[in-house]
C-alpha cells in the first residue's frame, strides 16, 4: 500500500464494510443520528482498543489531536465525549458481536492449515474463563459475586490454530463454568482442551456420544478405578498412562465408557499434572502436547484484560459494556487476519504492541512488524551507559 496512507486507514481497509453495514441496517443502528454513525464509533472505539485508551476524555483529547490526519483515517464525523457515551449506550451491541462473527469466520478460513506442532487433521479448540470484577455500584446490573463485588464471565472457546476465538459468551459471574458446556456446539473430531472448572461427567459424555474429544485436568481426589496400565515410552515426561473407569453410583451412571488418565510432569516446575481423556488411540507425548496449548487462551485473556481494565470501562451499562468487549473482540481478529494474509513473521502480541504505536504514522502497514525494526526490544548492551549506577 502506498505510504501516504495512515497506517490506522490500511489496517481497517481489511475490514469487510458491506457486511457491516448490512448489520447496521439490521439493528438499525443509524436510526436518530445526525452525525457520528456507527462506522464512526466504531472506528475511535477500534483506536481506543489499539491504544489503550482508558477513558473517553482521553480518546476524545487524542483524536482531536490528530484532527487534520482523522478524514484520512475514516473518521468523518466529529468525536465528542457525549456523543461516544450516548452511541455506547444507546446503539445495539449485537452489530458489534455479530460483525465480530463474521471476522473470526474469515479468520478461521485463513488459519486452517496452521501447524499445531504435531501431526494431527482435527480442529484442537481450548475452552476456558476469564472474571472481570466490576464495582456494584457504578454497574448494578451484574450479579454480585461476593458482598458489594460484581462482575461479567467471559467465556471463550479459542480455536489452537491461529489462536482465533470461535465462541464468547458474556455470562454472569455468578455462574458456574460448567454451564457454558450446555452452550457448546460440539464439533465431532474436535478436541477440546478444558481445565478442571469443566469437569462434570454428563456434559462430557455428551462430548463423547458426540464422537468429539475432551483432555482437561483431573480433580484430585476424583473416584476412578485403574482398569489396567498402558506402556509409556518417555518417562522423563509420562509418569503413568492408565485406563480407567468412573466409580461411585452418580458418577458411573453418567459416563459409561472407559477413560484415560495421564500423569504428566511438568518440566519447567517440576510438579505433576493429572489428564483425563477420551481419546484413546493418539501417543501419551502428543497428548501432553496438545494440553500445553492451552496457553494460548492466557495470551488471548491477557490481551482482553489489558484493554479492558476495570477504569477503562467507557460506560456503566450492560449494553456498553458488552459494546466495548466485542470490539475489542473484532479488533483481535482483524490483526490476526491482516497478518495472515500479509505474511507477517512476528507473534500477534508483537504486531497489536507496534499498531499502537504507529497508529497515525503514514508508511506502509508492514513496516512497523518488518524485520528490519526486529531488534527493537532486545536487551540493551552492557556498555551502554548506566545512568542510574549501580
Amino acid at each position: 500500500m502506498p505510504s501516504s496512507r495512515l497506517v490506522f486507514a490500511q489496517l481497517m481497509a481489511h475490514l469487510p464494510l458491506h457486511t457491516f453495514r448490512r448489520l447496521v441496517s439490521k439493528y438499525d443502528g443509524n436510526r436518530y443520528t445526525k452525525r457520528l454513525g456507527c462506522l464512526d464509533q466504531f472506528l475511535a472505539m477500534a483506536y481506543a482498543q489499539l491504544t489503550a485508551r482508558d477513558s473517553l476524555r482521553e480518546i476524545v483529547v487524542c483524536l482531536r489531536a490528530q484532527q487534520s490526519k482523522l478524514y484520512h483515517a475514516g473518521i468523518r464525523a466529529p468525536i465528542s465525549r457525549s456523543t461516544l457515551a450516548d452511541a455506547n449506550e444507546s446503539r445495539d451491541w449485537r452489530i458489534h458481536a455479530e460483525f465480530a462473527h463474521a471476522l473470526i469466520a474469515t479468520a478461521r478460513r485463513l488459519y486452517a492449515d496452521e501447524p499445531l506442532g504435531i501431526e494431527l487433521e482435527q480442529t484442537v479448540y481450548a475452552l476456558d474463563s476469564t472474571t472481570i470484577d466490576l464495582c456494584l455500584s457504578a454497574f448494578p446490573w451484574a450479579p454480585a459475586i461476593h458482598s458489594g463485588k460484581g462482575g461479567i464471565k467471559l467465556h471463550t472457546l479459542l480455536d489452537i490454530r491461529g489462536a482465533i476465538p470461535c465462541v464468547i459468551h458474556v455470562d454472569a459471574a455468578r455462574r458456574h463454568d460448567i454451564n457454558m458446556l450446555d452452550r457448546l456446539p460440539i464439533e465431532p473430531g474436535a478436541i477440546y482442551l478444558m481445565d478442571r472448572g469443566y469437569l462434570d461427567f454428563k456434559r462430557l459424555y455428551r462430548i463423547h456420544t458426540s464422537g468429539a474429544f475432551f483432555i482437561m485436568r483431573s480433580k484430585r481426589h476424583l473416584n476412578l478405578k485403574r482398569l489396567r496400565s498402558m506402556p509409556v515410552t518417555d518417562r522423563a515426561q509420562i509418569i503413568c498412562d492408565q485406563l480407567v473407569a468412573a466409580r461411585g453410583e452418580e458418577a458411573s451412571e453418567r459416563y459409561f465408557e472407559p477413560l484415560r488418565r495421564l500423569r504428566l510432569r511438568d518440566m519447567d516446575s517440576g510438579g505433576v499434572i493429572a489428564l483425563l481423556t477420551n481419546q484413546l488411540t493418539l501417543p501419551s507425548t502428543a497428548i501432553g502436547s496438545l494440553y500445553r496449548q492451552r496457553w494460548q487462551i492466557e495470551i488471548f485473556f491477557r490481551w482482553i484484560k489489558q484493554h479492558l481494565r476495570i477504569r477503562s470501562f467507557l460506560g456503566r451499562s450492560a449494553n456498553a459494556v458488552k459494546t466495548q468487549v466485542w470490539i475489542a473482540v473484532a479488533i483481535y481478529v482483524l490483526v490476526a487476519i491482516v497478518r495472515k494474509r500479509m505474511g507477517v513473521q512476528v507473534s500477534l502480541r508483537t504486531m497489536l504492541q507496534a499498531l499502537s504505536a504507529a497508529v497515525f504514522e503514514e508508511t506502509p502497514l508492514e513496516t512497523p512488524f518488518s524485520p528490519a525494526n526486529a531488534h527493537i526490544g532486545e536487551p540493551v548492551p552492557a556498555n551502554q551507559l548506566n545512568l542510574f549506577g549501580d
